[in-house]
């Protein structure tokens, strides 16, 4: 099975920590992109018939800042044009302040059945510095008008004078609303973006500061049922996503869309991050690609390892082997010796311990050699 990742590029306006591909002035081409997207989705659809998918992802930018039926009408090319499962988890990202009854009730006839909301934080004053547009309130509200479905939360950690009290309310917020999962991520101020300054400043919390509020909030949402399955997501039992758990296991997807990334076949490519540029290539017949790397020997090995040990349940031996048709232990036993008391290790398994697992990072480059 594999997973099609869809972006959309529009929001109202830009957080100052975001460095993907949004753009809050072109909300204009928002018809001509779709039209451009319904023909790279057919196209893409005819290339990968003799494949199965079961997963569906909207992403973004803001997808909910469009027309519910621009939505809709891309999930039905989507279902015209690939095998997609019955049971398909189908996702959408949504921002508070954006979504009303009735563009759920669009997003749910056509299909969707998990969203994914944008919180952040729960203090209005944190969502205005970050340039959000929505209120803790507004958040709330919108997980009534979804409740009963499946709905994830992001939060973000690593704020200005931020503490682990402060983010235990964020989470609590979430709670409140109704999600069965979370993703938790430590805020990485990319160059070029607002809140760059405030790094270079030294006004965000240090690395090891978030790594402490990370650990503790770790622990409370496992008091809270929340489990983690991989670095940076939570979730109760039976919610965790099954769009990310492909990506972590070196499932295959397509993205479809401006500045979308792709693995099929042993190669990764991704698309142009310009919505003109993007609609050329499309009019014109042009595959989209802005870059295209066939990932070949041991990076394969390399990436194999490097998700899996993201997760908690890690690497699966006989997994390995089946893939690879070599032995973990002989292929990496430089690392493994070397890491032994940052990992649990079984004949079947190799996986990092739960208190290391927030700086894998460190671990997973000793396999690089």
């Amino acid at each position: 099975m594999a997973g099609i990742y869809v972006h959309i590029p529009f929001c109202k306006s830009k957080c100052t920590y975001c460095d993907f591909a949004s753009f809050p002035n072109e909300i204009n081409k928002t018809e001509s992109y779709f039209a451009c997207l319904y023909r790279e989705t057919k196209g893409r659809g005819l290339q990968l018939k003799d494949k199965k998918f079961d997963t569906v992802y909207i992403g973004g930018g803001t997808p909910s800042i469009v027309p519910a039926k621009f939505i809709a009408g891309e999930i039905k090319q989507i279902r015209q044009c690939f095998d997609l499962a019955e049971n398909a988890e189908i996702t959408i990202e949504l921002n508070p302040g954006t979504v009303d009854e009735e563009k759920i009730k669009a997003y749910k006839q056509a299909g969707i059945n998990r969203f994914s909301i944008g919180l952040q934080s729960g203090f209005d004053e944190e969502l205005k510095r970050l340039n959000r547009i929505h209120t803790a309130k507004d958040f709330l509200m919108t997980c009534k008008l979804l409740k009963g479905e499946n709905i994830s939360a992001d939060i973000l950690i690593g704020l200005w004078e931020q503490k682990a009290e402060d983010v235990k309310k964020t989470v609590d917020l979430a709670i409140a609303g109704g999600v069965c999962h979370i993703s938790m991520y430590a805020l990485t101020p990319e160059v070029g973006t607002p809140i760059y300054t405030d790094y270079l400043n030294g006004e965000l919390l240090s690395d090891d500061e978030t790594a402490d509020i990370y650990d503790e909030i770790r622990a409370y949402l496992k008091e809270k049922g929340f489990y983690r399955y991989e670095v940076s997501n939570f979730a109760i039992k039976g919610f965790e996503s099954r769009h990310n758990l492909n990506y972590w296991q070196r499932g295959e997807y397509i993205g479809l869309g401006v500045a979308a990334a792709s693995f099929i076949d042993g190669r990764r490519f991704t698309n142009t991050y310009s919505i003109d540029e993007y609609c050329n290539d499309i009019i014109f017949n042009r595959p989209a690609e802005a870059n295209s790397t066939m990932i070949e020997g041991k990076d394969n090995n390399f990436e194999y390892i490097m998700l899996a040990l993201r997760t908690s349940s890690g690497i699966d031996v006989k997994d390995y082997k089946k893939t690879f048709g070599t032995d973990i232990f002989k292929d990496y036993e430089k690392a493994i010796k070397k890491n032994a008391k940052y990992l649990d290790i079984s004949p079947d398994r190799i996986a990092v311990k739960d208190e290391y697992l927030y700086v894998e990072n460190g671990i997973i480059t000793d396999f690089m050699e």
